[in-house]
């Protein structure tokens, strides 16, 4: 009874994020941008039997209505321009910002796919003028010849900066180890994943508290293509550090409890040493590590029995 009522107490204190959005004067994906920038925080609440879901507390609202100049003053933190209002805003011709963007000069905030199936990209007005306000330099006049040929050659850079960015987002929202590995975890391509977590708990467990970097939802195969090339890493070092960081995270994780693993579930002894080859014996070529790498990335190691339907179980409880 306890129980029941300290969850009741727990969730008149706190209402749906939809309902928050209203109270705050927010759009939906403006609310959605608030939670994602820390401007609004959120916490998990479990009552009814039902899975922990994000809500409100109502003194977070409080104090947010109470701040100075609201809520305008919050919308304006949350203010997101497309390229032609942010070459606006800056005084720069389209064509010079889509340099600076491409060059990774500021980092993109949100993006969608458009119905030619092309990335489009948004940016916070704030990010905008205070890179204006500090390079005054690249905004005006003819651009240094040697900067010019310097930022045309940079790959683009705005997938790969929104990844950075929305990685911190994530890992300052939580304060989990597990969930903090599962971020870094999700920009990592599923091969790269198996290679870097070869536990097949520990990766059902990432997998089961991926978040969702992107928050778009479509129907179309070809967008969710478009979606994936972004926020997945695909430059070799961009991998090897989101390699060693997911090295670091799960380190942690790992000191802070272990990944469940089903009831009677047996650690399989490790495999042991091959003994010292005697002098004289006929010595085999190591195999090629290289070889079949490809073959193994295409079919993914077969998971333990009865996986799925755990992962389902774990999913429900969490």
């Amino acid at each position: 009874m306890a129980v029941q009522e300290c969850r009741e107490r727990g969730t008149a204190a706190t209402v749906a994020c939809g309902t928050a959005a209203r109270e705050l004067g927010l759009r939906p994906r403006e609310f959605e941008l608030a939670v994602q920038l820390g401007h609004v925080r959120t916490v998990t609440v479990a009552f009814g039997g039902r899975p922990r879901v994000a809500r409100v507390a109502r003194e977070e609202i409080e104090r947010l209505r109470s701040g100075a100049g609201f809520p305008e003053s919050l919308r304006n933190r949350l203010w997101a321009v497309g390229t032609a209002e942010a070459a606006q805003l800056m005084g720069v011709s389209p064509a010079r910002f889509a340099r600076l963007a491409r060059a990774g000069c500021f980092a993109p905030v949100r993006f969608y796919v458009n119905r030619y199936r092309a990335v489009v990209w948004h940016y916070l007005a704030a990010d905008l003028v205070e890179f204006a306000d500090a390079n005054p330099g690249l905004l005006a006049g003819r651009t240094d010849p040697a900067l010019r040929m310097e930022l045309e050659e940079r790959d683009d850079q705005r997938a790969r900066s929104w990844r950075a960015r929305r990685l911190g987002q994530l890992t300052v929202l939580t304060a989990d180890p597990w969930e903090r590995a599962a971020a870094v975890a999700a920009v990592l391509a599923p091969d790269q994943l198996v290679d870097a977590v070869p536990d097949p708990y520990e990766r059902a467990y990432l997998n089961l508290l991926r978040p969702d970097l992107a928050g778009i939802r479509t129907d179309s195969a070809a967008a969710r293509e478009a979606i994936e090339r972004v926020t997945t890493a695909v430059d070799a070092d961009e991998i090897g550090r989101h390699r060693e960081r997911l090295t670091r995270a799960l380190a942690t994780a790992r000191a802070a409890r272990p990944a469940p693993k089903p009831e009677g579930h047996v650690q399989e002894p490790r495999p042991a040493a091959a003994p010292a080859t005697e002098p004289g014996a006929e010595q085999r070529p190591e195999p090629d590590p290289e070889e079949g790498r490809e073959e193994q990335a295409a079919a993914a190691p077969e998971e333990p029995a009865g996986l799925r339907g755990w992962l389902r179980r774990l999913r429900r409880i969490a």
